[in-house]
């Protein structure tokens, strides 16, 4: 995986996020950074997602796929309180309770572009919980696309 990007604002902007989905993406109060999935030979993707001691969110908060398919996900609770996961995944969403100091495992199936939110559920965390983002790249392919005029692209 690549190194966490800490200047959001550049990484976003550099996605495209903070423009055709600034409603959404481009103001959400994400503090835990900016990284892209390593990819396998065989196109399987791969992540670490950590919840750091004391910072009630994700690191990093905002996970780029270069396009759809199978993500293995790490995720580790490296807090002294109790959290769980939120995962977005074809089908159906998947939850993961990771206890203090845990780890924990997901596979998930994205196989359309867009922007997925992934959670915690556990508490109120400040007032916003502990909120992330998986944007996958690409565009529709074209028997999935909707009869409407042609949209701006970044």
């Amino acid at each position: 995986m690549t190194p966490v990007t800490t200047n959001m604002t550049s990484e976003l902007s550099e996605l495209g996020l903070d423009r055709q989905n600034a409603a959404v993406i481009g103001r959400i109060p994400l503090t835990g950074g900016v990284a892209h999935v390593d990819e396998q030979d065989d196109g399987r993707m791969h992540a670490t997602i950590r919840i750091p001691s004391h910072h009630l969110a994700w690191e990093p908060s905002v996970l780029v796929m270069p396009h759809g398919g199978d993500l293995d996900l790490d995720l580790y609770n490296d807090d002294e309180d109790n959290h769980s996961a939120i995962l977005p995944c074809n089908g159906d969403k998947q939850w993961i309770w990771l206890p203090t100091r845990s780890h924990g495992t997901a596979t998930l199936n994205l196989d359309g572009p867009g922007l997925y939110w992934f959670g915690s559920a556990i508490a109120n965390n400040e007032g916003r919980g502990l909120m992330g983002t998986i944007a996958v790249l690409g565009d529709v392919p074209d028997e999935a696309r909707l009869d409407r005029p042609t949209q701006q692209r970044p």
